[in-house]
């Protein structure tokens, strides 16, 4: 592999983008970075997919069997890690961080300080209200694309 992956905290809107659209950018980015990224997402989001299967469905038209066929090609590409292996202040924090824009995302900035890592987002109004409390740690889809097309040089 070279020089080492860079770690990336991936967020569920993400994966639900990936899952609705393959063939996308954020897929593309899943599936085809070639060991360039590390993916990481915590455990709860696989009960979180599991959850919206019948909104899945129902936006895309997609059947259960491809909408579960493709959620396997899109988190092969990701290592899910217990909650419990992230230490007690890191939630803490993270909480502080996203209690008044969204308590739901407190996982992922929890993560991202313990791996000491970005977090890849889709989610605007969480991305520039933790961006006005001063954490930098979020990344876009079109950064991210930047990064993994740069790197093939």
């Amino acid at each position: 592999m070279g020089k080492s992956a860079i770690k990336i905290i991936v967020d569920a809107n993400i994966v639900f983008s990936a899952i609705l659209n393959s063939n996308g950018k954020i897929g593309d980015i899943l599936i085809n970075s070639d060991n360039k990224f590390e993916f990481i997402a915590p455990d709860f989001l696989r009960e979180e997919i599991n959850d919206k299967y019948s909104r899945i469905q129902k936006v895309s038209g997609m059947t259960l069997d491809r909408i579960q066929d493709t959620e396997y090609r899109i988190c092969k590409e990701i290592q899910f890690i217990s909650e419990e292996q992230i230490e007690p202040k890191h939630w803490k924090s993270a909480f502080q961080l996203v209690k008044d824009i969204d308590p739901k995302d407190t996982p992922y900035i929890a993560f991202s300080k313990h791996f000491k890592c970005k977090v890849w987002s889709g989610d605007k109004k969480l991305m520039n209200g933790l961006a006005k409390k001063k954490f930098l740690q979020m990344i876009d889809t079109d950064e991210l694309f930047k990064l993994k097309e740069k790197s093939k040089i």
